[in-house]
């Protein structure tokens, strides 16, 4: 036998991105070669209690939604990410999540009502649905496909409900293209209507998805008080929403310090997702990345840098059940003249204050400490949809001590947050903080 006879005999060949084999050369040269072959996915219900199975084995989802940062999250007991929408990348992030044993619940884009969507538009929703299957058959018999998540938050500022039967025509199509994995629609919170809608009009769904924030804690029990018996997973969960918060006098939200979020990181997880294991497959936590939503710092789990916050921290202990050996830096207060976020600081224009931040040091690492100035957010947008970041207030910083800086309040009137960031530059692990204050003439 010659060697291009060998290769044949001990490779599998096909186009596409697939699950990683190896032969006995690619061993010794360090290569793979990829084949298409889907993992199967399936749930199973004993005694009003539900399991899910991914390649006959129990897969239980720790995920966070985003599609970076792949490798660590994997280091710190993560399995899998959650996606909003297929796109050019697609592919090339699923090889990438397989390398790292990672699953993803990929998200099929499904217009809604609040973007001009029209769902008593026939042909509309008949072309929508056949996009939805070219996207399906692009990936079904990818390795690394655990879920498809029909839509994001359809029920967010929507009233015709024929949107719920356009979801279960698309979870059927799915079951009759791909009979491997699962089919869930991701709800913004539920009520008994939202649950009543579903039950009656959207059958044909595995499994329910839901997104909540400070009411993560009462989900177990409202999922029951709702009357939903299937099983169900939770797609988006993290710091306490920016509704949720309190607001300041000029009525703008109040962001928790990161070691705030931290901790109702692990109290909210273990009180949900932790309590209920007849019911809850896992969870994504939001968000595995940086975004601007109200803030820069309020929702990402990393800086724009790609420093992780000290939130991840704790995930690191929800997954695994212990710390990391370094730990992240925290904030133990913080203060603008004098003042907390809580107390509704307002300055006048050019007067100078101190601001000073309290850190608790963990890891006994060196602590750098930055400050920023920037513009209130005014693009304001729901749903999780895309925000501009506010720019940048510069020259109104000077140095004070290690843990003061000096502000010379803007001259412009308006709303303005003063950022800070504590990093252990021994481990790049970040602690972020902010206060709003208003300058008035």
């Amino acid at each position: 036998m010659d060697r291009k006879e060998w290769l044949l005999k001990t490779s599998l060949y096909t186009a596409g991105s697939l699950v990683l084999v190896q032969n006995p050369l690619s061993r010794l040269l360090g290569r793979t070669k990829r084949v298409n072959e889907p993992i199967p996915v399936e749930i199973k219900e004993e005694n009003g209690s539900f399991q899910m199975y991914r390649g006959g084995e129990p897969y239980y989802i720790n995920g966070a939604g985003g599609g970076g940062h792949l490798e660590l999250l994997a280091s710190v007991g993560g399995n899998s990410i959650r996606r909003w929408s297929t796109g050019p990348d697609t592919m090339n992030l699923l090889d990438r999540a397989h390398r790292n044993g990672i699953s993803v619940c990929l998200g099929l884009n499904m217009g809604s009502e609040r973007h001009g969507f029209d769902y008593d538009d026939e042909e509309a929703v008949a072309s929508q649905l056949e996009r939805m299957r070219g996207e399906v058959l692009k990936y079904k018999d990818h390795p690394a496909v655990l879920v498809w998540g029909i839509g994001n938050e359809l029920n967010l500022n929507y009233t015709n409900t024929n949107m719920w039967h356009a979801v279960n025509d698309v979870s059927k199509m799915i079951h009759e293209e791909d009979p491997y994995h699962l089919t869930t629609t991701m709800m913004a919170g539920i009520n008994q209507e939202r649950i009543d809608h579903i039950k009656e009009k959207c059958s044909d769904l595995d499994l329910l998805s839901i997104n909540t924030y400070g009411s993560l804690p009462l989900l177990p029990e409202n999922i029951r008080k709702f009357g939903w018996n299937k099983a169900y997973i939770v797609t988006e969960w993290g710091p306490t929403g920016h509704w949720e918060s309190p607001r300041t006098e000029w009525d703008v939200a109040i962001e928790e310090t990161s070691t705030v979020k931290a901790e109702l990181y692990k109290d909210r997880y273990q009180a949900s997702m932790g309590s209920d294991s007849a019911k809850c497959l896992g969870s994504y936590v939001f968000l595995w990345g940086q975004k601007q939503e109200r803030t820069h710092t309020w929702y990402g789990m990393f800086l724009e840098n790609g420093d992780p916050i000290e939130v991840v921290d704790s995930m690191q202990y929800n997954w695994t059940g212990k710390w990391p050996e370094k730990r992240s830096p925290g904030i133990d207060d913080y203060r603008l003249d004098g003042k907390t976020a809580l107390e509704s600081v307002y300055l006048k224009a050019g007067q100078q204050v101190e601001a000073e931040v309290f850190p608790i040091n963990r890891s006994s690492g060196n602590i750098a400490v930055e400050w920023e100035v920037f513009h209130e957010s005014t693009d304001l947008q729901l749903g999780g949809d895309r925000e501009e970041k506010p720019p940048k207030v510069e020259g109104v910083l000077s140095r004070g001590g290690g843990t003061t800086v000096r502000l010379n309040a803007p001259e412009k009137e308006g709303a303005y947050r003063i950022f800070v960031y504590l990093e252990d530059e021994d481990i790049n692990r970040v602690a972020t903080a902010n206060i709003p204050f208003y300058v008035r003439d």
